[in-house]
């Protein structure tokens, strides 16, 4: 019987355990901490539900063909888990990008009839959705000679802002040097490379002013997301939203960044452990998330299209918003990995209009509302 194996009980994949413990009967929880594996599955009483302590040797040991492994550890530990799935013929999902090490992967995960799902979250995941379903549709249009303007702006916060503008469920270090690593995009017909924090603007998300600034390399999901190759790109931006006033109580942040000391890293690792203190959620705190996706498209400097998707989502305790959106999202994959809907080989989330479907009903069973002016 196929089982399935989530790494790591952390608060962004409570809601998610919390489903599929309720909907499978074979199902591992593996953390550090057993403790915390154990109260992500007290809601139910099944024999072949369970929790363990993790290390990847019990694991190995565990794991038989055919298989689930969810890694909800730390990005830098997806690779072993993906390598250690290939080898003992298991199928994987993560929330986390797609490494270049992982793309490389793809012809042996194919020939051993394996799915490695990835980018299936909030941001990476639940954005996906949203832009194919607002390419598809313009492209519906067989329209030509178009310039486009596409923006993903995804944001978490606190729902009640404090005067930091942000509070911390994951490492302060990880946020801040995500700050000072290279973003590429396309603004004005050309392609940028800039540094995030330096390129901080205000943008408008329905009828709220919120801060922005591109992060990672927006160019490759230009093509991941079916452009049409004859469309002439204004503006393809994905990015980070934070509160209005974030950049001001940041500015000593900034200018450490911008210092550039040798000591740099140690620096960071020193302000990371102090903003955890200062800035945590409270229990019970309710967060926040926001995420916006438009496409938009002009003829001869007429609009011809302007689609967009929205969320606005609250939740605290076990159920925070960004708990929530990324592992209930995540526990959507598992399902269709079970019902052998997803094809073979490594991929980010889904584009099919059918699948995607599958996500947004699943969503609406948990009162998560989506809009669109589609």
């Amino acid at each position: 019987m196929q089982h399935i194996h989530w790494l790591g009980a952390g608060l962004s994949s409570i809601p998610g355990i919390r489903r599929l413990a309720k909907n499978y009967d074979n199902l591992t929880i593996w953390n550090r901490t057993l403790e915390k594996a154990e109260q992500s599955i007290n809601h139910v009483n099944k024999n072949n539900v369970s929790a363990k302590s993790f290390d990847i040797v019990s694991l190995s040991n565990t794991l038989e063909a055919g298989d689930i492994v969810v890694s909800q550890l730390p990005a830098n530990h997806h690779l072993s888990i993906a390598k250690l799935c290939l080898e003992k013929k298991c199928h994987f999902a993560t929330s986390s990008y797609i490494s270049q090490d992982m793309k490389n992967l793809h012809n042996d995960v194919q020939k051993n009839n394996l799915v490695f799902v990835n980018e299936v979250g909030l941001d990476p995941g639940i954005d996906h959705f949203f832009s194919h379903l607002l390419v598809k549709k313009l492209n519906d249009k067989n329209l030509t000679n178009l310039d486009i303007t596409y923006h993903s702006y995804c944001g978490g916060f606190p729902a009640i802002p404090n005067d930091f503008k942000y509070k911390f469920s994951w490492s302060p270090v990880g946020v801040i040097k995500a700050l000072n690593n290279d973003a590429k995009f396309v603004r004005n017909f050309e392609t940028l490379i800039e540094t995030p924090y330096k390129n901080v603007g205000k943008y408008t998300v329905n009828n709220e002013i919120y801060e922005a600034y591109p992060n990672r390399d927006s160019t490759p999901y230009i093509k991941e997301y079916n452009f049409n190759p004859d469309w002439k790109i204004q503006e393809f931006v994905r990015g980070t939203l934070r509160l209005n006033g974030w950049k001001n109580a940041w500015e000593d942040i900034f200018k450490m960044l911008d210092n550039k000391s040798p000591k740099l890293e140690q620096e960071i690792d020193n302000l990371g452990a102090e903003l955890w203190k200062k800035h945590p959620y409270l229990q019970d705190e309710q967060d926040r998330v926001v995420l916006f996706v438009k496409l938009l498209a002009h003829k001869d400097n007429e609009e011809v299209f302007n689609g967009f998707y929205f969320l606005d989502e609250k939740g605290s305790g076990e159920n925070t918003a960004m708990g929530k959106l990324v592992s209930i999202t995540l526990s959507c994959a598992i399902d269709l990995i079970v019902q052998n809907k997803i094809q073979y080989g490594v991929q980010a989330a889904p584009n099919d209009k059918n699948l995607i479907n599958y996500f947004f009903k699943t969503f609406e069973e948990y009162k998560i509302v989506i809009k669109n002016n589609l």
